[in-house]
């Protein structure tokens, strides 16, 4: 049986580039849709290259549970000696903002202040402790920015908690996070494949912080602008030339933790220091911003699949 590259995702609509690219390629592959099913351990895995790209958001499409179906393919995968990509490490990193505050921290990167609460009071207790003026909640288990909502006062807090607009993360915590106060709106995406860097995007904030940069982003997920009209200024733009240190520490990290494939975002505060708060596994990217640079994130997977199923070691 001919090995193939093993794709596993629970949204067809995230991986339409992927194939494209790698049918452009004519590398064989089969497309592991995971939701609902089964993981027989008694069996044997197929050979061949798996490459993850469970998404945290899954339940926002119905699929409560298929990161933690995912969960036991990839370990059984792994245990069986599998060349897994974006494996069980990734998708725990995936899956809790709390996992991936921890590893960065650990890799000498700086995050926000960040405060972990189950419950309403706590949230409030949460923000208390933090002490900061504005301040963010967040989900710990998100995607596409669910959950995010800034506040400039306690009362805003509580008229929010009080109100029909809180949502609970589906996994109960929520993070109340120190809000950076960047001196103009905009965030920074580093993307990496094979765990090297590919490019960075400058994304536009000044309407919201739900920044999926997928072109299957829907008008109804508030505020992502892909698919939209077309604006003066885009609303995201590769960066020419990026080269910050940052991008080793990253690269470090993502090695320490086994990651191949990544999306991780920044932001600066007035005087130029970094928060890292975000890393996205299930990396998306902004087809408009890739045309006007030259560089195509999903032909750069693509490529990358195709030499690690050719045996030649593209990750290290």
């Amino acid at each position: 049986m001919t090995e193939k590259i093993y794709v596993i995702h629970e949204n067809e609509e995230w991986t339409t580039h992927l194939f494209k690219r790698l049918d452009e390629l004519e590398l064989p592959y089969e497309n592991w849709f995971i939701d609902e099913g089964l993981v027989d351990l008694n069996e044997a895995p197929p050979e061949g290259v798996f490459y993850s790209r469970m998404s945290a958001s899954s339940h926002t499409r119905g699929h409560r549970y298929a990161p933690e179906l995912t969960e036991s393919v990839l370990v059984w995968l792994e245990h069986h000696g599998r060349k897994v990509f974006n494996g069980s490490r990734a998708l725990r990193l995936e899956v809790s903002k709390v996992n991936q505050y921890m590893a960065l921290n650990a890799a000498g990167i700086d995050t926000p202040k960040t405060i972990a609460a189950n419950g309403k009071a706590q949230i409030v207790k949460a923000a208390e402790k933090l002490g900061e003026a504005s301040f963010i909640i967040k989900h710990n288990r998100a995607g596409k920015g669910l959950g995010v909502q800034l506040f400039h006062s306690m009362e805003a807090l509580h008229e929010h908690l009080n109100g029909d607009g809180f949502e609970p993360s589906i996994d109960g915590i929520t993070l109340v996070q120190q809000y950076i106060q960047a001196p103009e709106p905009f965030i920074t995406r580093c993307e990496f494949v094979g765990g090297k860097f590919v490019y960075a995007v400058q994304v536009d904030t000044s309407e919201g912080f739900e920044l999926c940069p997928a072109d299957a982003c829907r008008i109804d997920d508030l505020f992502c602008p892909v698919g939209e009209e077309a604006e003066e200024k885009p609303k995201f733009q590769v960066v020419e030339g990026f080269n910050d240190p940052i991008i080793a520490k990253y690269e470090e990290f993502l090695r320490q933790n086994n990651i191949a494939v990544a999306g991780i975002e920044f932001i600066r505060n007035s005087v130029g220091d970094i928060f890292t708060y975000d890393v996205n596994t299930n990396t998306n990217y902004n087809a408009d911003a890739e045309a006007a640079y030259g560089k195509y994130g999903m032909l750069e997977l693509a490529n990358f699949l195709g030499k690690e199923l050719k045996g030649a070691k593209a990750f290290v």
